[in-house]
């Protein structure tokens, strides 16, 4: 029993090592709950997991396409497919939400610091950042561009979604005859680590799925970077400007340097599920000891087959 747990609540594997800071930002318990009037019983994690920072990311997407539209009068093809691909993704968590509990974030980490302030203030205002670019530079992606970050997305969400059944459907039904073929490894703790399939091309595929969702988020807005011209400043003849007011909406010497935002989600998210596996794989490690040695030979690759 761990000082100041009397109710024997359990806690973290990495969140109660005695460095208060440490732990304050890890999280020292593992699943936080509160009893609320008619409610009753809530997992304060699992509902900040999926409620209310995908909900603001959403209305913060919305917001911007309102006042794209406010300002110019018309809806770009742009904004409006970051917006559709980013609600597709918030409502597909929602409509799948039990696979939430096979997740690292639910199995293992605390609710400290880094997941309050990840769930409730990095999503929903980092993940909006090209929906906030494109309402002030109303980008239009044409036919062509439209088709190609569509064919990305699609792609990414294939093997996203598809990975992820795969593991939820042999992890809760195993004689589910749309994996009963799948080959396995048994531990000798007694689980059952897929080695065919989806799983068998890299142990960790989903997020390979995830990372190219991603820049579906960020090429529509091309090469970022815009400034604000006010009055009647000239424009060169070859630029495109946009009225916004009494002043002038362009790119000029800001063309490119703007990707530094817009593209900053697909970076973050490569270190976030580099970090994330790399985790992953040290917990794994202490859990089948020898038997992961021979899990990693029989599929060697982390997320990229063939490169990683």
């Amino acid at each position: 029993m761990k000082p100041g747990n009397k109710e024997l609540r359990e806690l973290a594997a990495g969140g109660h090592t005695g460095n208060m800071l440490y732990d304050w930002f890890i999280g020292r318990e593992l699943n936080p709950r509160v009893t609320l009037p008619l409610l009753g019983e809530i997992d304060i994690k699992v509902f900040c997991e999926l409620r209310p920072g995908l909900l603001g990311w959403l209305l913060l997407d919305y917001a911007c396409v309102a006042h794209q539209y406010k300002t110019y009068g018309y809806v770009t093809d742009s904004i409006a497919l970051i917006t559709a691909f980013q609600t597709l993704y918030v409502f597909d968590s929602y409509y799948m939400e039990s696979s939430i509990l096979t997740t690292m974030d639910i199995i293992t980490d605390g609710f400290g610091f880094m997941l309050a302030f990840g769930d409730l203030g990095w999503v929903p205002f980092i993940y909006s950042l090209q929906a906030k670019y494109l309402a002030v530079y109303p980008l239009s992606l044409g036919p062509y561009g439209t088709a190609g970050v569509l064919a990305i997305l699609s792609f990414g969400y294939w093997v996203f979604r598809s990975s992820n059944n795969q593991k939820n459907r042999f992890r809760t039904d195993p004689s589910d005859p749309r994996i009963k073929h799948l080959r396995y490894m048994e531990t000798k703790s007694g689980s059952k680590l897929i080695i065919s399939g989806w799983w068998g091309t890299a142990r960790h595929i989903n997020y390979l799925g995830d990372w190219v969702m991603s820049w579906s988020y960020s090429l529509p807005t091309g090469l970022a970077g815009y400034l604000i011209q006010r009055g009647s400043a000239k424009v060169d003849g070859d630029e495109t400007a946009f009225a916004m007011g009494d002043a002038q909406v362009v790119q000029g010497d800001a063309k490119g340097w703007g990707m530094l935002i817009t593209y900053f989600y697909v970076l973050y998210f490569a270190v976030l599920l580099i970090h994330r596996e790399m985790r992953d794989e040290e917990k794994c490690a202490k859990k089948y000891g020898e038997d992961w040695k021979k899990y990693k030979k029989l599929v060697p690759y982390r997320i990229l087959p063939g490169i990683y």
